[in-house]
């Protein structure tokens, strides 16, 4: 399924990297050069002329383009003072993904002029991801004590929660016609996995669990699991023409059997309703 693999980065963790809507460009986060936390960089396709748009402190996060390819929308604690954000001591947890207090921010492309679309929530604000009209941008965000995906206008105004089943959901994505979102979610059932979860909250990070699949329409109405199956299932996003879906799973390693490198993550494919999942790499 895969050909002409090409490697673009050499420097540094390296993530997240989204076309530009002309497809010329690419947007990504990196702590290349040494850097504590992550900066947003842009680049051409090949890989060449890589330059920071972000700020240069700050941890910043989820980039992408606007339509038109004159702005773009990322995550970042720059507004706040330090390098980066101090990390939680979180002693026993061998990973953890900390919920810093993200703002999204509008720049042009090239990073002058930001402007914060979520000033208002002091909690993580990230995820975003522009429809294809460049009208309405969709995130994750924990605003209302509980970690969930929202919609907002362009200008961050009429903002609009989208789930609230107690647990997780974030990584959403709109369909290419806007009509559709596909997200990742945990909803814990037990009164463990409820606590566990209460800890998460109060203090800011999430650690690795079973996420599932779902897809909903852009008004939160319809709500569709298409993929339940134990493991941790990161990332969907649509194809071009709306019909598949894209995602990473550790499905077939989830154990992690390759030792301290934890388990092993594959893509898959299926259609928009879940049916004919084929793993790709």
């Amino acid at each position: 399924h895969l050909k002409n693999i090409v490697k673009l980065t050499d420097e540094g963790d390296n993530g997240e990297a989204y076309f530009s809507w002309d497809s010329k460009k690419l947007i990504w986060q990196s702590n290349r050069g040494d850097r504590g936390c992550d900066k947003i960089w842009t680049m051409n396709i090949d890989g060449s002329d890589k330059k920071m748009v972000s700020p240069d402190k700050g941890a910043n996060t989820c980039s992408f383009f606007l339509p038109g390819d004159k702005k773009i929308v990322f995550g970042s604690t720059s507004h706040f003072e330090g390098a980066c954000p101090p990390k939680p001591d979180l002693k026993g947890k061998h990973y953890v993904w900390t919920l810093f207090p993200y703002d999204i921010f509008i720049a042009d492309a090239n990073g002058e002029n930001p402007v914060s679309l979520t000033a208002d929530n002091p909690e993580y604000d990230a995820e975003p991801v522009l429809g294809a009209d460049g009208k309405k941008i969709v995130f994750g965000s924990k605003r209302e004590k509980d970690f969930d995906i929202y919609t907002m206008d362009i200008d961050g105004k009429n903002v609009k929660r989208l789930t609230d089943t107690y647990g997780y959901d974030g990584g959403p994505w709109f369909s290419p016609d806007g009509a559709k979102i596909v997200w990742r979610a945990w909803h814990p059932e037990t009164e463990a996995e409820k606590a566990s979860w209460k800890d998460s909250m109060e203090f800011n990070y999430i650690t690795p669990v079973p996420l599932d699949i779902w897809i909903m329409n852009a008004d939160g109405s319809e709500k569709k699991l298409l993929v339940k199956n134990g493991a941790t299932n990161w990332s969907p996003s649509f194809t071009p023409d709306g019909k598949r879906i894209i995602f990473s799973s550790n499905m077939d390693d989830w154990r992690g059997d390759i030792g301290k490198y934890g388990p092993n993550f594959e893509l898959y494919i299926m259609n928009a309703d879940g049916t004919n999942q084929k793993r790709l790499t």
